[in-house]
């Protein structure tokens, strides 16, 4: 059921795909790191009493509060991609597709990838709703990050799915189609939430209109034509 027709693979080399997932792959090994000097910190200056009372939530609480939460901090993560400049010269890449399908998900600057995570983690680890720090594997990080790397594959995906009404409440591939779009100032710079599209409502970016579909995708800037050129052109003086 795809949208703009039948995708072709031909001009992605075995080895362009392989580096894309390991991008994919990278920035999540990258994070450990910071995020355990994050954990770190956050158990030593949070009151003790703040992760008490959110690790006596049941697992079914905790992990929906977490996702909502880590929702909103990748909003604005992926919104100041956009509005600060030296953070889109590496968001840029990934708005630099022309056509966009399930691939696209995973064609980003390292940077930026890290960047848009550590927003969506940190404020988890703040509240408490994720405790890697305690004396038990803790599944509700490792469950939003696997849940949210699916659903970027299916936003980007080339379907023509769309969810009526409750597409205020979950991402269709419309809505995201609508973030890539390059059809007008009045139309870009909008839906920056990756699952819940109330949060774009809430912060006046929501656009999705009923029956359209963007006609242009892409920037308006060269970009780079290798993958090496990509990685290199956010960090060269303009």
């Amino acid at each position: 059921m795809p949208y703009a027709g039948r995708r072709s693979f031909e001009k992605r080399s075995r080895r362009t795909l392989l580096i894309n997932f390991l991008i994919g792959i990278l920035p999540n090994l990258l994070l450990v790191v910071p995020l355990t000097a994050i954990a770190g910190a956050v158990h030593h200056f949070v009151p003790s009493q703040l992760y008490s009372s959110v690790a006596a939530m049941p697992f079914w609480m905790r992990l929906p509060a977490a996702m909502v939460v880590g929702e909103v901090g990748a909003y604005w993560g992926h919104r100041w991609s956009h509005e600060i400049p030296l953070l889109w010269r590496f968001h840029a890449i990934h708005h630099s597709a022309e056509e966009i399908d399930w691939l696209v998900n995973v064609r980003a600057h390292p940077v930026d990838l890290i960047f848009t995570r550590l927003c969506g983690f940190v404020p988890m680890y703040v509240l408490g709703l994720a405790q890697p720090m305690g004396n038990r594997l803790d599944l509700v990080p490792i469950l939003v990050s696997l849940i949210g790397t699916m659903w970027g594959f299916f936003i980007h995906a080339n379907l023509n799915w769309r969810f009526g009404w409750l597409e205020w409440l979950i991402s269709s591939p419309a809505f995201h189609h609508w973030h890539h779009t390059n059809d007008g100032p009045d139309r870009v710079n909008k839906n920056y939430a990756a699952m819940l599209p109330w949060v774009d409502k809430c912060f006046g970016t929501f656009y999705l209109p009923r029956r359209e579909w963007p006609v242009k995708y892409g920037i308006d800037t060269p970009m780079a034509a290798t993958l090496a050129g990509q990685l290199l052109q956010p960090l060269v003086p303009r």
